[in-house]
Order: C-alpha cells, then sequence, then structure tokens
C-alpha cells in the first residue's frame, strides 16, 4: 500500500506561501478582534439576521404550527408521565394494593418518552406552558416520594418484627444469657 507523498508531510513543512496567509489571517482576526498576538479566540455564535427570518406569512403559519405540535407533544408526554405517578400516589394513599413492578416499569418508560423529547426539544424548555407543567409534575413527584417513603419504612418495620419473632421462636434459649431470657 503507498501513500501520497504530500499526505504524510508535517505541519512544520508546510510551504512558505500557506503559512504566510495564515499568519495573515490570524493577524487580521487580531486586528478586528483587538485580541492580542498568540492569544487563542474562542468562535462566537452570532445572530444570523435575517436568515431564518420566514419569508411570508406562510412559512411563518408552518413555522408556528410546527412549534404548537412540539409544544402539544411535549405536554401530552409531560401528563402522561403526571397521570401514572397520580395513580400510584392516589392508590398508596388509599391503602389499595400496588403493583409496584407495574408502576415503576410504567414511570421509567414515560420518563424516558419525557427526557427523550426534552432532550430533542430543548428550545422549548422557555416555553410558559412547559415550564408549569413540569412544576407540577414536580410537586406530584414529591408527593408521590413521601408516600413510597413512608411505605417502605412501614415494611421495613413490619419485616424488622416478623424476623426477630422468627428469631425468638427458633431460639430455645441455650446460647442467650439469663437477663436476655427473663427481660431484665
Amino acid at each position: 500500500m503507498q501513500v501520497e507523498q504530500g499526505a504524510t508531510r508535517p505541519v512544520m513543512e508546510q510551504p512558505v506561501v500557506e503559512r504566510q496567509i495564515l499568519d495573515s489571517q490570524v493577524l487580521d482576526s487580531e486586528v478586528m478582534t483587538g485580541a492580542a498576538p498568540g492569544n487563542a479566540l474562542l468562535p462566537v455564535l452570532l445572530p444570523n439576521v435575517g436568515g431564518e427570518m420566514p419569508f411570508d406569512d406562510a412559512e411563518a403559519a408552518r413555522l408556528e404550527a410546527t412549534r404548537v405540535e412540539e409544544v402539544g407533544g411535549l405536554l401530552s408526554a409531560i401528563r402522561r408521565l403526571e397521570n401514572i405517578v397520580e395513580e400510584e400516589t392516589v392508590a398508596l394513599a388509599t391503602g389499595q394494593k400496588v403493583d409496584f413492578d407495574d408502576f415503576s416499569m410504567r414511570k421509567s418508560r414515560s420518563m424516558l418518552e419525557f427526557v427523550r423529547l426534552m432532550r430533542a426539544r430543548m428550545h422549548l424548555g422557555g416555553e410558559t406552558e412547559i415550564t408549569e407543567e413540569i412544576q407540577r409534575l414536580r410537586e406530584k413527584l414529591e408527593r408521590n416520594r413521601s408516600l413510597l417513603e413512608m411505605h417502605y419504612d412501614a415494611v421495613r418495620e413490619v419485616a424488622t418484627i416478623i424476623v426477630r419473632a422468627i428469631k425468638d421462636a427458633e431460639s430455645d434459649g441455650t446460647y442467650t444469657g439469663r437477663v436476655a431470657r427473663d427481660g431484665k
């Protein structure tokens, strides 16, 4: 396999003409930006004035329809997640039988959908409707977390009582001290 001669040539061996042009371009950018010679400048994104502006009313209407559709899709995903969380919260608060595996799976799927849509539509994060809906979701999630924590604390306490009762029932007292048997 052969390599082209110029392909592996180090950057330092570039012809002087190319280097002079490059130095001239750097110097021009330093003069235009007021940067000190040799200081590296980071690229700056400037707004493209007129470049992305709608050319007519039809284009403006199309862009608005797209935005409305994106907002609607994101709001739907947030509301689906809210409904699942609220359903689990009501079941916990009313003492209904709760299928934790089912709720966990549904919440995970819905959260994944929400995160993917949010990443794809980051530009919609400033929309008032979306911000309000996310705040409501946070409040519902906090209430759900609180009830789940209370439920799991109760389950842990009951489990501790059961484990202690089993240990006491299995033990004949041979290896426990007299104080422990008498309760003193």
